[in-house]
């Protein structure tokens, strides 16, 4: 009982860590007319902080010299404003709040025209009892587009290493119920010998009771 115990404490701490954020870099190869998320994720240090952030997304071309502004992003107002991009992108980040963490887009038909550079701007107002503090950042992502998706060696090895790890939990997975249903029958039994036991005692006793009254004449 124990154990199962601790692994239900584990997998509950696990999940609770899962939940946090984590800045996560994003692709940056693209494969025309598909859908192609640009991750946009900026944690906050302090996660019991209440904030209000706005987001604005910028890209510039592989010919072009400055960033044109493409999206902005203000609770609940999402606003694209680039032609190039007027539906074909979405916001896919964080939603139902002020408070931003994952500012992520995607574009839902990628053509040629959308190879460059990205900028995603992030302004975050941290609000405390006393006072309230503003925060910029800015992250770039240079994405490529090609015809046809080229799987790199690091995908393959991941992929490789998740069908594994499957089996290996598979197969401990069995070990274990193996072992709970052997160490389960081998308490029955224990169990049904001490009762056997105990019913052979009591009937010898009362055989060796009848044995000692003697009949009345």
């Amino acid at each position: 009982m124990d154990y199962w115990v601790v692994m239900i404490i584990c997998l509950t701490a696990a999940y609770t860590c899962w939940s946090g954020c984590v800045e996560v870099e994003s692709e940056t190869e693209a494969v025309a007319g598909n859908e192609f998320k640009i991750r946009c994720i900026s944690c906050k240090k302090r996660g019991e902080t209440v904030a209000k952030t706005f987001t604005e997304w910028f890209f510039k071309g592989e010919n072009m010299d400055k960033f044109d502004l493409i999206l902005l992003y203000q609770y609940p107002q999402i606003s694209v404003v680039d032609d190039r991009f007027v539906g074909r992108l979405k916001w896919n980040g964080s939603s139902h709040s002020e408070d931003l963490q994952d500012m992520s887009v995607v574009i839902t038909n990628v053509s040629f025209d959308h190879a460059g550079t990205y900028m995603c701007s992030v302004n975050r107002t941290l609000i405390f009892e006393s006072h309230e503090y503003n925060t910029n950042v800015t992250k770039f992502v240079d994405v490529t587009v090609v015809e046809k998706g080229n799987r790199d060696v690091a995908s393959i090895v991941s992929e490789i290493m998740m069908y594994v790890l499957i089996v290996v939990l598979t197969i401990w997975l069995v070990a274990e119920m193996i072992y709970c249903y052997r160490k389960i029958a081998a308490a029955g039994e224990e169990a049904a010998l001490e009762n056997a036991s105990d019913y052979l005692a009591i009937t010898s006793e009362t055989k060796d009771n009848c044995l000692g009254v003697q009949p009345q004449e």
